[in-house]
């Protein structure tokens, strides 16, 4: 089961950060289909916040097609988010934290490192740049020679 950890410090709404760690559990696999999220009662006893709050974040979830509850038995995961590469056991995620821990040896900080990661990923993305190919010295089978 998932647990919400809040970071009255980010600057992201309380009810955000429940819905990113639910949308990143679910990437990552570690939420599947029918899986069950924590109660607002035991969200509520783990965080301290209010209760109203746990429940904004699951009628989204709901909105979005992630979840649904069920009268008098809870709120169960729908449907899922999770790639085969980005599966939280996977080699990519090795490599990444792999290149986390070299960060760090570096002597950078989590914010430095979040930073980095937040800049390469605007490059990549919102530059429309396309992923590089596997192995550029390859021929693309696909193109006439």
């Amino acid at each position: 089961m998932i647990e919400y950890r809040i970071d009255r410090r980010s600057g992201v709404s309380t009810y955000q950060q429940i819905v990113q760690q639910t949308k990143q559990a679910l990437r990552l696999g570690m939420l599947e289909p029918g899986d069950k999220l924590p109660t607002a009662r035991e969200v509520v006893e783990l965080t301290a916040i209010n209760p109203n709050t746990v429940l904004k974040a699951y009628r989204e979830l709901e909105r979005e097609g992630l979840v649904e509850p069920r009268p008098g038995l809870g709120t169960f995961v729908r449907r899922s988010l999770a790639r085969p590469e980005a599966a939280a056991d996977g080699p990519l995620r090795a490599d990444l934290v792999g290149w986390v821990d070299r960060a760090r040896e570096a002597g950078l900080e989590r914010e430095d490192i979040a930073a980095l990661m937040a800049s390469a990923l605007e490059q990549r993305f919102d530059a429309g740049v396309p992923p590089a190919s596997p192995n550029p010295a390859s021929p693309n089978p696909a193109s006439p020679n």
